[in-house]
């Protein structure tokens, strides 16, 4: 769980106060997808997964009130992965009455369980860098201009080599290099700002 920053104590102490609506938007706008995604992946339809990532939220709203960090090694994010899991968990184990599952109730749970069990932990942390990543790219390309931002993407996000790229943009090596490096370094930067904007570290 490494990747998924944990949550600063001022914006969980935020999240705990109903009145605050600002706060309750930053942790969706993050984790809603997050969870809707990781529960997409794991085989639900989409009605579904909305369902579980309403859930999740929903949970957390009750939950967070009485929530304590026992200790320095108590993580919210563990926490909050234990409810995503559940939550999944819970909707991939509901099965209609009149369908057959082939064995008794036990075996279709656990085949569930180990469906769903240690990957939804480290499939949320991808999630939740991929949604970090999405945003900060939208937010370095609205302000890089287009060679630039092309440098970047026919290299790092196409494969194109560099004499290549050089070639299509009509542009020098040296420039496609430092066009590249650019905007890596303002992605970085822009990962971290959107971290510390929305209250994460």
């Amino acid at each position: 769980m490494d990747d998924v920053p944990d949550t600063r104590d001022s914006l969980l102490i935020r999240i705990a106060d109903p009145c605050d609506q600002g706060a309750w938007e930053q942790f969706a706008r993050i984790y809603r997808p997050v969870v809707y995604n990781v529960a997409r992946m794991r085989g639900l339809q989409d009605a579904d997964a909305q369902d579980v990532a309403q859930q999740v939220l929903i949970a957390v709203a009750r939950a967070l009130p009485t929530w304590e960090r026992r200790d320095e090694s108590t993580r919210f994010r563990h926490w909050l992965c234990r409810i995503a899991r559940n939550a999944t968990v819970n909707m991939l184990t509901r099965q209609p009455k009149d369908r057959a599952v082939g064995g008794d109730d036990d075996r279709a749970n656990h085949r569930a369980d180990d469906k769903v069990d240690d990957g939804v932990d480290s499939q949320l942390e991808r999630e939740y860098r991929r949604q970090l990543f999405r945003k900060a790219a939208e937010r370095v390309r609205s302000r890089a201009d287009a060679i630039t931002w092309q440098a970047f993407a026919i290299t790092m996000i196409d494969g194109l080599s560099i004499p290549d790229a050089a070639a299509q943009l009509n542009r020098s090596e040296a420039v496609i290099y430092a066009a590249r490096s650019r905007i890596i370094r303002r992605l970085r930067d822009a990962v971290k700002q959107l971290e510390d904007e929305s209250d994460f570290s």
